[in-house]
């Protein structure tokens, strides 16, 4: 447990640039380094992530935990990758504003921006090498970026994911060998927990004010389809007036900033709402934001190979596969290359790290280093 823990806990301090980066510095570090599963295996991961209410990355660093050792190792994993982003976010709810205006503060986020990139880059072309062997993988692939670079909303990227499904089911079916014959059988332990809670804390959250929090925390999360930045506008109807616009502009604007994942952003509105005990309220809003999406993945994940091995569903997972390389083609463009590249010397920062990356095969800690230096010096020039 310590083990899985470490490991995800390192990453956690490192892992900037959003959910698409995320599955980046997690296929590096348990499909290459480790190999504790295969791309096709880490592919399925993705894919069911898509599907799943919930933070997709941190629903992927779940999956990773537990099929490495069970229940207590996807909750080391989650405690581990989670909890770097929600001492940072504490910290500045504590300190307010500062850092975040803060240039040498900015200069470091946008050298680490342009890591992004990098390992987001090195992350599509792995998995394009895996997943779009024929032509027809290699359609979905293409279709789906172009798609989701015209219109980059949450309804296309659904439509075109749920498109690539029924595609690979008829015309991808028996792509993934179909060794298990058993019956899918979902957990209903997780499913019934995820239902009480979802009916009945509105019912109790006139109680106490914990209550209410983790209700109106865990509404949002249950809620929230597509990553971090959707759950900004739920949060927001959430707060309401209770907070001011620039407490929680700030909040949202150091949630991208800081390493791991966005629906950390929980944390700091936690922190602020709860004025009696805003650490207790940090807590609360994090553990709840984040608890509906694992029970849904526990109520599939246990079983989920079985299922995943019937000809039409291993068919549509390999259209969903192809599709979420070409997800990760959109994104990589926006938000990360749109968001860090604003000038000719941010691509030859991009490039030294391709160097140090490939070449020199130094560990992930040393191309942090680098490219938070390099951040610094950029600013210089």
């Amino acid at each position: 447990m310590f083990s899985i823990f470490k490991t995800f806990f390192l990453l956690g301090w490192v892992s900037f640039g959003g959910p698409a980066a995320h599955i980046g510095y997690f296929r590096q570090t348990f499909v290459t380094k480790y190999k504790w599963l295969s791309d096709e295996e880490y592919g399925q991961l993705i894919a069911l992530s898509q599907f799943l209410p919930g933070p997709g990355s941190s629903q992927v660093g779940f999956a990773l935990g537990y099929k490495r050792a069970g229940l207590q190792g996807a909750i080391a994993a989650f405690v581990g990758f989670t909890l770097p982003s929600v001492i940072i976010m504490l910290a500045l709810a504590i300190t307010s504003s500062a850092l975040v205006n803060n240039s040498i503060f900015e200069s470091i986020v946008h050298g680490l921006k342009l890591l992004a990139v990098l390992v987001v880059a090195d992350a599509t072309w792995g998995m394009f090498k895996n997943f779009c062997k024929d032509t027809k993988t290699v359609f979905l692939c293409i279709a789906t970026a172009c798609v989701l670079l015209i219109s980059p909303t949450l309804s296309a990227q659904f439509a075109v994911l749920i498109g690539a499904a029924l595609i690979g089911a008829v015309a991808l079916k028996g792509k993934i060998p179909t060794t298990h014959q058993h019956t899918f059988k979902p957990s209903l332990m997780p499913l019934l927990l995820f239902i009480t809670l979802l009916l009945g804390l509105p019912l109790t959250a006139s109680f106490a004010p914990e209550i209410s929090l983790f209700n109106d925390f865990y509404q949002a999360g249950s809620l929230v389809f597509g990553g971090g930045h959707v759950v900004l506008p739920l949060l927001q109807n959430i707060v309401g007036d209770q907070l001011s616009q620039d407490a929680f502009i700030t909040g949202y604007a150091a949630a991208q900033a800081v390493p791991g994942p966005m629906f950390t952003f929980a944390t700091y509105i936690g922190y602020e709402l709860f004025d009696n005990a805003p650490v207790i309220g940090a807590l609360i809003a994090t553990l709840a934001v984040f608890l509906p999406g694992f029970l849904l993945l526990l109520t599939v994940l246990k079983d989920w190979q079985v299922l995943a091995n019937k000809p039409n569903v291993s068919g549509a997972l390999a259209g969903v596969n192809a599709a979420v390389v070409g997800l990760l083609i959109a994104a990589l463009y926006t938000p990360i290359v749109t968001s860090a590249v604003t000038a000719p010397k941010d691509i030859a920062l991009v490039l030294i790290g391709f160097f140090i990356m490939k070449q020199l095969k130094l560990p992930i800690i040393w191309l942090v280093v680098s490219f938070m230096l390099g951040g610094l010096a950029l600013s210089a020039i």
